[in-house]
């Protein structure tokens, strides 16, 4: 049992924990969006709010509400550790680097995209989450979502977090694969291109949120707003 636990210490366990803890967090994300969506039934928000009361309410789901909140820690840790790691086995960079041309930009700033994801992330549960969660707001999540993204600062930063995201994803689902052993040539392309789907469909989702209220498309702001 404890030399099982020490695999978890070395770089290719510390890499499975980043695979694993990475498609855990990606689940929640479809679940999230999910309930996000429910927000253009157009029914003043009443098909989103039965849904946030049911989450609050699930034993079950606070539960895993508390995993996801571990997950995001191991996480983070897990990559900076991974980081350190990488650096202090080469501390002095080649005289002639051609990164650009080896990698693609999203795999080289994997450390800039989670760092701005996460301090989204903090502004975020600060809006939303604790207020309703610990709190006694006078409004309902619904309205305080579509009244969020009427204000350009909160709008802009969601929206580039959002494609932050997918670039985070794009490249984080494929290494999980590959950390995972399901990367061999065969399946190579087809799991590249699962991955970029995958993470397609998590930033355009999300991504659609702050463009469709920021400019009240098809009345979605009036809709919640207005009563």
């Amino acid at each position: 049992m404890v030399e099982s636990l020490k695999m978890f210490y070395t770089s290719v366990g510390r890499k499975l924990v980043m695979a694993l803890t990475g498609l855990f967090l990606f689940v929640f994300l479809l679940e999230h969006l999910y309930g996000n969506l429910l927000l253009y039934k157009l029914d003043v928000g009443k098909a989103f709010e039965e849904y946030s009361a049911f989450m609050a309410g699930n034993l079950i789901i606070r539960a895993v509400e508390y995993g996801l909140f571990g997950g995001i820690i191991i996480h983070i840790l897990d990559a900076l550790f991974i980081t350190l790691a990488n650096r202090k086995a080469r501390p002095i960079g080649y005289a002639v680097s051609h990164q650009s041309k080896n990698s693609t930009w999203y795999s080289r700033n994997m450390g800039l995209t989670g760092s701005i994801i996460l301090f989204f992330l903090i502004i975020h549960l600060r809006t939303f989450f604790f207020p309703h969660r610990f709190g006694h707001p006078e409004t309902t999540m619904a309205y305080d979502v579509a009244n969020a993204f009427q204000t350009s600062w909160y709008a802009a930063l969601y929206l580039v977090s959002m494609v932050l995201l997918g670039s985070h994803l794009n490249h984080g689902i494929q290494s999980a694969f590959h950390t995972l052993g399901r990367n061999d040539m065969k399946y190579r392309k087809t799991l590249k291109s699962v991955g970029t789907i995958l993470a397609l469909i998590i930033m355009i989702g999300f991504a659609s949120f702050p463009i469709v209220f920021y400019f009240d498309l098809f009345g979605a702001a009036t809709n919640i707003l207005a009563n």
